[in-house]
């Protein structure tokens, strides 16, 4: 996996139903650049045929979900927004089941 990992900001103009045209219209090595600079762009677009967006490769995608919900589960953040999901119980071992 290569550590060069780039963020590109998209700018997507609907032309109709099915007429998109696709622009990369900047490059960022971090994802918090690509997204003020994102938010920067959406705050200043008056046109409602042009959406903005991130992309890069999927292992920068996917490394970066990854991280987030790893974070989410081990400070208890994602329990509190996922509510229908029972958080474990942490379980001390008996004496039982001490080696020793």
């Amino acid at each position: 996996m290569s550590n060069d990992k780039v963020w590109l900001v998209i700018e997507k103009n609907s032309y109709g139903d099915n007429n998109n045209s696709y622009s990369v219209i900047k490059n960022h090595v971090s994802i918090d650049e690509a997204m003020k600079y994102k938010i920067y762009l959406e705050a200043l677009n008056d046109r409602k045929s042009q959406t903005y967006f991130l992309a890069s490769d999927v292992d920068t995608v996917m490394n970066k979900v990854v991280t987030a919900h790893n974070k989410s589960v081990a400070n208890g953040s994602y329990y509190d927004k996922h509510p229908e999901i029972k958080k474990p119980e942490v379980k001390k071992p008996s004496e039982e089941e001490m080696p020793f």
